[in-house]
């Protein structure tokens, strides 16, 4: 997601009412073995919304589930609940033996309502004891943490048991040895997180948080528990279903393992369908004959039970799911390469979605309610979700495999330099690692994707085949948004071209060896009274007046994806977004889930509308296009040699341009031409003179002043956005022929008062915009549907967000409007005829 083009300041925020006193006092009121009594609570642990869960949640009630669905076993303990806590400094040494002044509710971040603290600190500590049950006594005991931001220490009776680095991976830590008798044993979690410094992955957290960026969560914010395991041990299973071979690819992790065999049966309910013996480690190959396909239509689910055998007896033994699909790249019903799962392309119609909560920041209060998004999605008609710069619970992808769910999962972003330090690199690369590697087992997950829009990004390639190597069986997305904001320029790497563009939706045409996607667009909003976090700041991309017209714009977005899916090649959309996130106003539900903003029946029917057209696709055969005017004159001419006046004829056409503000005539490159001042001035040809839904082609001769902004030469004006700009890019100090949110980019920077002729070629039947810059060919970009445009072709500034926008600073001359896709060579023609 890219941020408004006038983002808000950062600024402190202020509790605005409080979460009921019940959640507080049970806070006071529970305290663990060994711990002294709790002060009174801080009036500032208070938040703005509660959500329909938010009173659900107590001390003895702090998210009691099973944290770890695929690898169950029937004897665990849950550790979440009331711990000591305590302010630290760099360099403390534990707080053994000692009370810590402070309350917390694990798992709730720091930073949110729920954990009773609900402030940012850097360095903190955490206590509490814990008791082995007898029965568990002559077992290896151990403590596991699903996820610690960011950096953890744990120590159990003084001994530091565990040190860990990122802050969305579990670890595991064998606390046999530190274990002392039989009765309570002290525990301390020791955690640094600085959050958006020296460049860790953070994703969307920032202090403060703002804009496209949100408030911190730091510390313990997943759930804490212990289990007793035998010597010999199942630590993870890894899946990966084989459709053409019939069975289902299977390593099993294990530790203590040395003579003993490992066993997996699979079972459709109650019935085995297939068995497997071997080694621990080895690539074991679990027969499952016509499988069942998984799909989020039918999410079929098998059982898995897998045990270590020492001769005839079961030394462990753990369950598991799992389900048989398939996902990759090939030719849909039109030729277009497509995502295909299980062998056919399925339309993906999702969400962007941030998982984010008003009580709980990055944790949801309740099990129920981390199902609920899930859920939502499929009530709205949506088969997809992008979980964006975030990584969930393994509940929640437990809830998608479930539910049927196709995910695409990002890496958190770091904010690093394109050229990071190795400090930087080595720890994102190993987190990365080990979020495939946690998750890879999950039928939902189809996608990996490491970078969101150059945020951090690096060596795409090579981080690309990295995970290729992890994990052969999903798609690799390198760069979710690479035609926008900060990405490196698109050398094809991944699977998959993601288009970003808001409103949109984008219309990327496929082309090459990859998928088109449009990875985000929308962002329509709604202001709801009562749910909103920050009603002063509230934002959307696309602000609506009530919710009869946020419906039918989402329903008018949808019906133009479907366009662009039949015509472009389009395989995915991902609409911004499920829920309001804090400052962000464009979602489906308000940020406490309370209300659902637009009509439910019709966001289901457009939606299955572009999942339905998957068997469609290519259909009546592709669309022709006249021929267009022939010749280098065109179909309006500026030569802009009057010198003096207040109109501009058209040597070619009807459509004389009035000179607006004030524009000056100068010395052109030949003859003279109109200098703008880049504030207000500009010429209006008082026509719509392009049929921009098909080829077309504008030039000009162009002279900048200033850099730095961007500045548009020629333009037609749309209802929002210009249909195209024959620009200058600020964002990337190049010349460009663009769409929004779509370039075209020349390949070097230009130079101030020096004279460039730019050509802008819009080829509609090959799906492309390309710039040429003094008769070579700069830069193309894949833009498969242009926006049909009823404004004026204007001279000298751009429309964008619904303003005239990129006023020109310097001169323009000899500008030309056809209404055909020249030729490379005509590109060629006309500079030099110029020159």
């Amino acid at each position: 997601m890219y941020a408004p083009r006038s983002p808000g300041t950062a600024r402190p925020r202020g509790p605005a009412s409080a979460i009921g006193l019940a959640l507080v006092l049970l806070a006071v009121l529970f305290v663990p073995a060994g711990a002294s009594a709790v002060p009174a609570p801080r009036p500032e642990a208070q938040t703005q919304l509660t959500t329909p869960w938010t009173h659900e949640v107590s001390p003895a009630n702090a998210l009691p589930d099973y944290p770890r669905p695929q690898l169950t076993r029937s004897r665990w303990q849950n550790l979440n609940g009331s711990w000591q806590f305590a302010e630290a400094s760099p360099g403390d040494a534990p707080p053994a033996g000692r009370d810590l002044a402070d309350r917390i509710l694990v798992p709730y971040p720091v930073e949110s309502a729920l954990s009773g603290i609900q402030r940012h600190v850097d360095h903190m500590w955490y206590r509490r004891t814990f008791t082995v049950p007898r029965s568990w006594h002559g077992d290896r005991l151990l403590l596991h943490f699903q996820a610690v931001d960011y950096q953890s220490a744990v120590y159990v009776n003084g001994v530091r048991v565990a040190t860990h680095t990122g802050g969305y991976d579990s670890f595991t830590a064998d606390v046999t040895g530190a274990l002392k008798g039989a009765g309570p044993q002290e525990v301390i979690v020791g955690v640094d997180d600085t959050t958006d410094i020296d460049g860790q992955p953070v994703g969307k957290q920032r202090q403060a948080g703002d804009g496209i960026f949100y408030t911190p969560s730091s510390g313990i914010w997943q759930t804490v528990w212990m289990e007793p395991v035998a010597a010999a041990h199942i630590d993870r299973l890894d899946t990966t279903p084989d459709l053409a071979g019939g069975a289902l690819k299977l390593t099993v992790r294990a530790s203590g393992v040395t003579s003993q065999t490992v066993e997996a049966t699979a079972y459709a309910g109650y019935r085995k369908v297939g068995q497997v013996r071997g080694r621990a480690g080895a690539s074991l190959m679990l027969p499952v004959p016509h499988p069942h396909l998984w799909s989020p239509d039918d999410p079929y689910l098998y059982t898995l039970k897998v045990r270590i055998l020492d001769g005839h007896r079961s030394v462990d033994a753990a369950g598991s799911y799992f389900g048989m699909r398939s996902i990759g790249l090939g030719k849909g019903p039109d030729g277009k390469v497509r995502t295909l799962l299980n062998g056919r392309f399925v339309m993906q119609v999702g969400t962007l979605d941030q998982g984010f909560w008003p009580d709980g920041i990055y944790t949801a209060p309740t099990d129920a309610a981390l199902r609920f998004d899930l859920e939502a999605h499929k009530r709205l008609g949506f088969n997809m979700v992008r979980k964006h710069v975030k990584v969930e619970p393994d509940r929640w992808y437990y809830w998608a495999d479930r539910l049927g769910l196709l995910v695409w999962q990002d890496m958190p972003s770091t904010f690093a330099s394109h050229a990071p330090a190795a400090s930087v690199k080595e720890p994102f690369e190993a987190q990365l690692h080990a979020l495939v590697d946690q998750h890879r087992s999950h039928p939902s997950i189809i996608t990996w994707v490491p970078f969101n829009e150059g945020w951090g990004e690096y060596e795409p390639g090579r981080i690309v085949s990295e995970i290729k190597a992890w994990d052969p069986s999903r798609l690799v997305n390198a760069d979710s948004g690479v035609n926008c904001c900060d990405s490196l320029p698109d050398n094809g790497e991944g699977d998959i071209y993601d288009n970003h563009t808001y409103v949109g939706p984008g219309a990327p045409g496929q082309q090459g060896a990859r998928a088109a996607v449009d990875g985000e667009y929308g962002g329509l909003g709604l202001r709801v009274d009562g749910h909103m976090f920050d009603p002063e700041n509230g934002f959307a991309y696309e602000m609506e007046p009530d919710a009869a017209t946020l419906t039918r714009r989402y329903t008018e977005l949808q019906g133009q994806l479907l366009q662009v899916e039949k015509r472009c090649g389009v395989s995915a959309s991902v609409y911004t977004q499920i829920t309001d996130v804090e400052d962000e106003l464009n979602g489906m539900y308000t940020y406490d889930r309370r209300v659902l903003k637009p009509g439910a029946d019709q966001v289901r029917a457009a939606n299955l509308a572009l999942i339905k057209a998957s068997g469609s696709v290519g259909e009546g055969g592709g669309t022709t296009y006249p021929p267009g005017t022939p010749g280098l004159d065109g179909v309006a001419f500026y030569p802009l040699d009057e010198g003096s006046g207040t109109v501009a004829g058209d040597g070619a056409g009807r459509h004389d341009a009035t000179l607006v503000n004030g524009p000056v005539w100068t010395d052109g490159h030949s003859g003279s031409a109109l200098r703008f001042n880049g504030s207000d001035q500009y010429a209006d040809t008082g026509a719509a003179i392009l049929d921009t839904t098909g080829n077309y082609s504008v030039s000009a001769w162009v002279k900048l002043e200033r850099l730095g902004s961007f500045a548009t030469a020629v333009s037609q004006d749309g209802d929002t956005n210009s249909a195209f700009y024959l620009q200058y890019s600020g964002a990337d100090d190049r010349f460009a022929f663009s769409f929004a949110g779509v370039r075209a980019l020349a390949p070097t920077a230009p130079q101030t008062g020096q004279w460039y002729h730019l050509v802008g070629v819009r080829d509609a039947a090959s799906g492309t915009l390309t710039l040429y810059v003094n008769g070579q060919r700069a830069g193309s970009a894949p833009a498969c549907l242009g926006d049909a445009s009823t404004g004026h072709t204007v001279i000298g500034r751009g429309r964008f967000g619904g303003n005239p926008v990129d006023y020109w600073p310097g001169a323009i001359d000899q500008v030309h409007v056809y209404d055909r896709a020249l030729s490379a060579d005509e590109a060629g023609r006309l500079y030099q005829s110029g020159k």
